[in-house]
C-alpha cells in the first residue's frame, strides 16, 4: 500500500513538471505560470454591438481605461446618467438600474447596480484564441427545417 502511494506521488510530480504544447498556454510547464500575454487594444467606437441572447447586458463599445468605478464615484454616470444623456448623446442606463431588490423604483441608481463592470464589459480587437461557431436564436429560427417549415 505504501509502495503504491509513493509511486503515485512520484508520478504526479513528474506529470506536473511536463510541459504542455497548447497555443493557449504556451510552452510553460504545468507547475509554472509563464508570462502574461500582452494587452490588446480596446474597441473605441460609438456603434452598439448586437446582443447574442435576450437579457444580455450591453457591452461597452469604448475604452474605459482610467475610469473610476468604486464606492467614491462612477465615471460611467458622467455620460450615461439620465440627466447627462442629452448633452453626451450616450444611451441612458436602463430603468431596471433604478429598482431596488423589491422592485421599487428609486430616485437614483440602485446601489446594487452602481458597479457597471460587474455586468458590462469593454470589447477588445483581439482574435479569439479558439474558433467559435455560435449562432444566435434569430439565425437559428430563420433557418429552414427539413420539409420546408420553420
Amino acid at each position: 500500500m505504501m509502495l503504491l502511494a509513493a509511486t503515485l506521488a512520484a508520478g504526479s510530480s513528474a506529470l506536473l513538471a511536463q510541459s504542455v504544447s497548447s497555443s493557449l498556454r504556451g510552452p510553460a510547464p504545468l507547475n509554472e505560470e509563464g508570462p502574461a500575454p500582452p494587452m490588446t487594444a480596446m474597441k473605441n467606437t460609438a456603434e452598439k454591438e448586437v446582443r447574442n441572447y435576450p437579457e444580455q447586458p450591453p457591452v461597452i463599445p469604448h475604452s474605459i481605461e482610467g475610469y473610476q468605478v468604486d464606492m467614491q464615484g462612477n465615471k460611467c454616470l458622467s455620460c450615461h446618467a439620465r440627466a447627462r444623456t442629452a448633452e453626451s448623446q450616450a444611451p441612458m442606463i436602463s430603468v431596471t438600474h433604478f429598482m431596488d431588490r423589491d422592485g421599487q423604483f428609486l430616485a437614483s441608481v440602485s446601489p446594487r447596480r452602481f458597479f457597471c463592470t460587474e455586468c458590462h464589459v469593454p470589447q477588445s480587437v483581439a482574435t479569439p484564441p479558439v474558433s467559435n461557431d455560435f449562432v444566435d436564436i434569430d439565425a437559428m429560427l430563420s433557418r429552414e427545417r427539413p420539409g420546408g417549415r420553420r
